[in-house]
């Protein structure tokens, strides 16, 4: 099975991701303990500071997409990413928390700026009827580059020095520079002009686009039930060894990169993707109940109904991925698709900011029955899904869909 798609936009697309992400690895393996051990701030500053950094990802997301429209998505997302190199920099001179913000919030626009712009480049790339399966790729290799970042990180660890902490920073820093490199090789994306009349940011004003983006946004808790929930379920309200929380992490990653193009097949039509965010809610719903069964039991049994639920969790989290990314490209206008992207994005911002309270709340702090009210929200919510997106397609316009750029 091939980690990279074949030669073209989309290999160029995912060379560039899994360059960037290694830096991305390292700096989500070291940023805690760099902020609190080399720069002096306390354990509530950093945690303010990363909510207040969220917020702002997620206001700027669907302005950021539209900029992506108007200015060409190649040259943003260049041009953000050579602004996270320096900003990813200037945490290097960081010394306050008043500095940590203004750091923060530079980098969490230019986040903002590189994920709208990658939608609309799919979009403008890439065949219609390879965006869903080039997504595919890049989540792939993303899972292959934040693991490799996490272990080069691990050097740093284990040093724990400043110097140590600084070198894997400029590390991310260069990922930046070699990631915007690489993009040179795309033909540019002409930019798409505004319409003559009406609201400039659609995306917000679209209820049925906008309904399915807060489901989704809901469903992606399910991604901290592996790496919040569960960890914490292990340690302490079951009898299963705690090595298995690494375990049932490395399972999730392995079949994501083995597995999530080919789970995507199907999902590149409305109608296809909003069966597979079915199935997804209901898969995870399961997994939940399994989780739930391997509390309170001997370590013989607990161990294979966790390990079990972490491989049946990984299947919905496959599904429910390639939907999202299905509906948003089917769904969004062909001028429209950076800020379309962009919103869906603010979904996922949105699950990723309440899941924490969420998923520890019920799961941990309720133990089976949360356990068991998680799986019925994450069935109910996927079942909602092909409604809201059969209610999205009828207020469509008839247009047709654009050629892709060619490649030259």
């Amino acid at each position: 099975m091939r980690l990279l798609p074949e030669p073209g936009p989309s290999r160029t697309l995912a060379l560039s991701t899994l360059i960037n992400t290694v830096g991305r690895g390292t700096w989500l393996t070291v940023s805690a303990l760099f902020l609190t051990r080399s720069v002096g701030l306390t354990v509530g500053q950093v945690g303010i500071g990363l909510t207040l950094t969220a917020l702002v990802s997620l206001v700027t997301s669907t302005p950021m997409g539209y900029l992506a429209d108007r200015l060409g998505p190649r040259g943003l997302q260049i041009t953000a990413l050579l602004a996270s190199a320096g900003f990813t920099a200037a945490l290097v001179a960081v010394r306050s928390f008043a500095g940590f913000l203004v750091v923060g919030v530079l980098m969490a626009v230019a986040d903002s700026a590189t994920r709208g712009a990658r939608g609309a480049l799919i979009a403008g790339a890439v065949p219609p009827d390879q965006r869903v399966r080039t997504r595919a790729y890049l989540r792939a290799v993303t899972n292959v580059g934040i693991s490799v970042g996490t272990v080069l990180a691990g050097f740093g660890l284990a040093a724990d020095t400043r110097t140590a902490y600084v070198s894997l920073i400029l590390l991310d820093c260069a990922t930046y520079l070699v990631a915007a490199a690489v993009l040179l090789r795309l033909p540019p994306v002409p930019p798409v002009p505004a319409p003559t009349h009406g609201p400039r940011l659609i995306a917000l004003r679209d209820r049925p686009f906008l309904a399915f983006t807060v489901l989704d946004g809901l469903m992606s808790m399910h991604f901290s039930l592996i790496n919040i929930a569960l960890p914490l379920w292990i340690a302490g309200h079951t009898t299963a060894p705690r090595w298995l929380i690494s375990a049932c992490l490395l399972v999730n990653t392995v079949v994501v990169v083995l597995f999530q193009v080919r789970a995507s097949r199907g999902t590149e039509d409305l109608a296809g993707a909003g069966r597979a965010a079915r199935r997804a809610g209901a898969v995870i719903a399961v997994a939940c109940a399994l989780f739930a069964a391997g509390g309170g039991v001997p370590v013989g049994v607990a161990v294979p109904l966790l390990l079990g639920g972490a491989l049946v969790h990984v299947v919905g989290e496959l599904w429910h991925a390639a939907a999202g990314w299905g509906i948003s490209f089917g769904l969004a206008p062909a001028h429209a698709q950076g800020q379309y992207q962009g919103a869906y994005g603010m979904g996922m911002q949105l699950g990723s900011m309440v899941a924490p309270v969420v998923v520890t709340t019920l799961a941990v702090g309720w133990g089976v029955p949360g356990w068991l009210m998680l799986g019925g929200l994450f069935l109910v919510l996927g079942a909602l899904v092909p409604p809201v997106v059969r209610w999205a397609a009828r207020t469509r316009p008839a247009v047709p869909e654009p050629a892709a750029v060619p490649v030259g």
